[in-house]
């Protein structure tokens, strides 16, 4: 049996008297790929944001390899193995791609020897993986800001795996992006997910199908259920929800 790298009991996030969270219970194996779905206000983006120290919730604990968050500054948080890639590609638009990777992969954390001294032969070999990881060897030498949007997407997913995170947590991958872009985000989902733990919330169904394994919905704070894409598609909680809340996506 697995170990659980994350476990959330009795999850309550109350933001004046609302709560975002509602006394929400969710736990994933270590090696998972899990997908997360629900409408419009379901408390998807609290649910990452409680994960990464951003907001403390009311009651309840988040574990993250056994230990509990709670009072975890971010920055901690993430020195643990816990990385977010936010909706927008957060990239430097002015360096180049292969710039942009040095500078997460350079152990220095120093910005200007990054970009001014020779990289080591380990990091170069790491940053050369890393555009073969995520398809972009052909556009190393250019500058970020001419690269398509599903290429920045691909971009700082590859920069959040430099980090070498235990868990990455993937925010709405696909908004925006063409057929074929979202085909290829979803082959390097994969591809990653043979050797890291990821969350991915997302609300492209089409998207969820070709790369789900196991899929939770939420729903108004709380986790209205969770199995395979059929189990899930075909739960009548579920469809409820969605035919309701279609005119919100």
């Amino acid at each position: 049996m697995n170990q659980k790298i994350l476990v959330i009991e009795d999850l309550t996030v109350s933001f004046d008297g609302f709560k975002a969270l509602n006394n929400l219970n969710f736990s994933m194996d270590t090696g998972e790929l899990r997908v997360i779905i629900g409408p419009n206000g379901a408390g998807k983006t609290t649910f990452l944001d409680v994960i990464t120290g951003k907001v403390q919730p009311t009651q309840g604990r988040v574990l993250f390899k056994g230990r509990n968050l709670a009072k975890t500054a971010e920055h901690e948080i993430a020195r643990l193995g816990i990385g977010r890639k936010f909706q927008t590609p957060r990239v430097y638009l002015n360096l180049t791609v292969k710039e942009n990777l040095d500078l997460v992969c350079n152990r220095q954390k120093n910005p200007l020897a990054t970009l001014w001294q020779q990289p080591k032969a380990a990091e170069h070999r790491n940053v050369i993986n890393l555009l073969e990881t995520v398809g972009l060897v052909s556009k190393a030498e250019l500058p970020a800001a001419l690269l398509s949007h599903g290429e920045k997407q691909r971009l700082e997913i590859g920069m959040l795996v430099a980090q070498s995170p235990d868990l990455l947590l993937v925010d709405e991958p696909v908004a925006g992006l063409t057929d074929e872009e979202t085909e290829n985000v979803g082959n390097l989902l994969l591809a990653l997910a043979e050797s890291h733990s990821l969350i991915v919330i997302e609300h492209d169904m089409e998207f969820v199908r070709q790369i789900a394994r196991k899929v939770s919905v939420l729903h108004q704070g709380s986790l209205l259920c969770e199995g395979s894409m059929e189990q899930v598609q075909n739960d009548p909680r579920v469809i409820e929800v969605y035919l309701g809340a279609q005119t919100d996506d």
